[in-house]
């Protein structure tokens, strides 16, 4: 049985789920971002009692069918940034359609009228907070940010950080401002 759960973002967050599941006693046949897989179907009793386990941990069992397809958008943008290895030709909807085997009309459609935000937004906002990463632990120079993270070039990079932080990544150093927001933020 699949089980699709909410604000699963990092490899901390699958520990913290596995231990959820085991608490309950409910066996995990795989876990991944996201999703948990289970050996066998799992009683109404055992369902209640993991959600509520869920909740108090700040996860969420995802029962909609476009919300579970919004999660694993959000997964998957997450883990790409993280790798650190966009390409500046990097097309956000061969990457999507290819991993999800849908079309991206429809994905981009769904992800925007539940998230109040076009996917290519949520990518963006994705990538500037990776980027205040970057600047707060002073880990890469603004072009090395902007060639790991798909930039044509730190002006390119420059640009989409001041629209959406109303500060030029030297600026937002120079402040020291720590307001990251929450990956699963939107």
């Amino acid at each position: 049985m699949k089980i699709f759960i909410k604000n699963m973002v990092c490899g901390r967050c699958i520990s913290a789920v596995e231990s959820i599941f085991n608490d309950t006693n409910i066996k995990i046949k795989s876990i991944n971002l996201g999703e948990v897989e289970t050996e066998s179907e799992v009683s109404d009793k055992d369902m209640e009692s993991l959600e509520n386990h869920l909740l108090q941990t700040g996860f969420e069992r995802i029962k909609d069918s476009s919300r579970q397809i919004i999660e694993k958008i959000k997964n998957l943008i997450i883990i790409k940034i993280s790798e650190l290895d966009i390409d500046e030709n990097f097309l956000l909807s061969e990457f999507l359609s290819s991993k999800l085997y849908k079309d991206y009309s429809s994905l981009s459609k769904t992800f925007s009228q539940n998230e109040n935000v076009t996917l290519e937004q949520f990518f963006i906002l994705q990538k500037i907070e990776k980027v205040k990463e970057f600047l707060l632990y002073n880990e890469f120079t603004l072009t090395e940010i902007a060639g790991k993270l798909g930039y044509k070039s730190v002006q390119h990079l420059s640009s989409q950080f001041r629209n959406s932080t109303g500060f030029t990544p030297t600026e937002f150093k120079k402040l020291k401002i720590h307001n990251r927001k929450p990956l699963d933020f939107v």
